[in-house]
């Protein structure tokens, strides 16, 4: 079954641009790793609210690619700039544009 997880996280004010860079800066090499979908966004309603949409080919795939040195690194290099208020929940894929049918 395909996985997909939608998380929000705060960053501190002013830091966002910073934080959505980061997000975006190994999309290239999500493909290969089994990625279907990411997409980094900001929250309309509040300026310092990101919100990720993935969906992967599995569960599997997903835990595999945080476990990577350079997302890893990633996630090192954000958290200064993040509060610590997260939200997530994962999904079943059950399909559409964007999503392996």
């Amino acid at each position: 079954m395909t996985y997909g997880y939608i998380g929000t996280m705060k960053t501190q004010p002013g830091m966002r641009d910073g934080v959505v860079a980061i997000l975006l800066s190994g999309v290239e090499s999500l493909r290969e790793l089994g990625c279907e979908s990411y997409v980094v966004s900001m929250a309309a309603d509040d300026p310092d609210t990101i919100v990720v949409m993935e969906v992967w080919q599995s569960k599997d795939h997903h835990d595999a690619s945080l476990q990577l040195p350079e997302a890893k690194e990633a996630i090192a290099a954000a958290m200064p700039m993040l509060t610590g208020e997260f939200g997530g929940r994962e999904l079943v894929v059950a399909g559409g544009l964007g999503a392996d049918d």
